[in-house]
């Protein structure tokens, strides 16, 4: 049996081959059974590489036979942009899947409400020829509202319903996607607010949020400055009303995940925070009476970059509006912001720090007009996993990836070093922020929450699907 063994050969104590880390680093994910933090985030850098726009849909459909009215605000506009004349009404307002992203709820500044079967989209778009035209058959609701519509949201404990409003209107519209009705199911609005003269207040709705223990509560702000809280067991009217001490637009509202505590955001650049836990708080969310209540504090945030000893040295910091906030899917404690101006960040809500900041060139520096952008608010999105923040541009046609890893190996880190120890076996260059061409100006998009291809909805009321190179679903 011997002679059937090959014979060992001599080792070299001399020079021992040292074992690379990143083999050391591969038995640990054999031998844990998962991936460890800093690994993960390594790979995630080459996701980052993978996305691109693999198909594109207009938003070409009909009601009856006849083109709906985004449809027909396309056909006016392109006229209209021919001779010159302003582009109005037009474009995909906001977008938002349901928990298992099966669907996509998508809704337009020319009132049109649609909810999109996903797979039938992303299978459209691997298809070898790509068509420009989605199969209307596959949605599961197409609906035009005559009336602008600027946010839509899924109810996070009922997936049956989907409810959308309008800066032009105090009303929440809930629809149930198993009714193939124009009418919703319940109709929520805000209470009247009278100035000293006795004439009313115009509040129209900027966001919406709904709490994931029960299916009948929900929030929303205004452009007055409130959050009203609705408990639709109790009634149509809110049964709380969180204010701001201040009468300017309030353009975000998010839950952190426990529903206790309550994040605005808007026009003077604060964010403001309401926490319900106990005392006051907890008994006006069951009381039957109408209570305000101011919130517990409200951050600055120019003041928070001011801080940054980097950032301040280059720019010169004022107040801008915020357009959305947004909390990390993967980092519960991390609280995305994105202002007017393009930049974007992220707060740590546990010590009030601003730990992220990804600072794009203004729009002017390319020559670009930013008239156009005044119209929306952009609404980024967060990706599933690994932190990465998808945002669009304000002067390309593109949306950019940022890494908000919480840690200082985040290129956008406040902290990070870009001499710190690289990590053996991966390309560095790959640990950078990444911009992804689009065909079409960018106003909305929604990441899915389990394979993370990213829906965009464009100016011109298309839906762009940006994926990864041989993904399969």
């Amino acid at each position: 049996m011997d002679k059937y063994l090959l014979p060992l050969k001599p080792s070299s104590p001399q020079n021992p081959k040292p074992l690379r880390r990143l083999q050391w680093n591969r038995c640990a994910i054999e031998l844990n059974g998962r991936f460890e933090p800093k690994y993960r985030h390594e790979i995630s850098s080459l996701l980052k590489q993978s996305y691109y726009e693999i198909g594109a849909f207009p938003h070409l459909y009909h009601i009856d036979s006849v083109p709906c009215q985004t449809h027909e605000n396309m056909i006016d506009n392109g006229a209209r942009f021919a001779g010159q004349m302003p582009i109005r009404k037009q474009g995909i307002s906001a977008m938002e899947f349901d928990n298992k992203g099966i669907y996509l709820a998508s809704v337009t500044r020319s009132g049109c409400l649609t909810v999109h079967d996903f797979e039938a989209l992303y299978c459209q778009s691997s298809e070898s020829l790509p068509s420009s035209k989605e199969d209307e058959s596959k949605h599961l609701m197409h609906i035009s509202l005559n009336q602008q519509l600027d946010v839509v949201r899924w109810n996070r404990a009922n997936q049956d319903e989907v409810a959308c409003t309008s800066v032009k209107r105090n009303e929440v519209l809930i629809f149930d996607i198993g009714y193939v009705s124009s009418n919703p199911v319940e109709v929520l609005r805000t209470r009247h607010t009278v100035t000293v003269h006795g004439s009313d207040i115009h509040k129209g709705l900027s966001d919406l949020a709904f709490t994931s223990m029960d299916d009948s509560r929900l929030l929303a702000s205004d452009t007055y400055g409130v959050i009203s809280v609705w408990d639709r067991r109790m009634g149509t009217l809110p049964c709380l009303e969180l204010t701001t001490n201040s009468h300017s637009a309030l353009n975000s509202v998010e839950l952190n995940a426990e529903n206790q505590i309550i994040f605005g955001a808007g026009k003077h650049g604060i964010i403001y925070m309401w926490d319900l836990r106990g005392g006051r708080g907890s008994a006006a969310f069951q009381s039957h009476k109408e209570v305000c209540y101011p919130p517990l504090t409200s951050l600055k945030l120019a003041s928070m970059l001011d801080k940054i000893e980097s950032l301040k040295a280059q720019s010169h910091i004022i107040s801008k509006e915020i357009h959305s906030i947004d909390f990390d899917p993967s980092c519960p404690y991390q609280l995305a912001f994105h202002l007017d101006d393009g930049w974007s960040g992220v707060l740590d809500i546990y010590n009030f720090q601003v730990t992220h900041v990804h600072c794009p060139p203004p729009a002017w520096l390319n020559d670009s007009s930013t008239s156009s952008d005044l119209l929306y608010l952009r609404k980024p999105s967060w990706l599933p996993t690994f932190s990465l923040y998808a945002v669009g541009s304000t002067s390309d046609k593109g949306i950019h990836l940022l890494d908000f890893y919480p840690d200082p190996s985040s290129p956008c880190h406040v902290d990070h070093n870009e001499n710190m120890e690289r990590f053996p076996g991966v390309n560095h260059q790959n640990k950078q922020n990444r911009f992804v061409s689009l065909s079409e100006g960018f106003t909305a998009c929604a990441a899915h929450p389990l394979n993370g291809t990213i829906i965009v909805g464009t100016k011109q009321s298309s839906l762009l699907m940006i994926s990864q190179r041989h993904q399969s679903f």
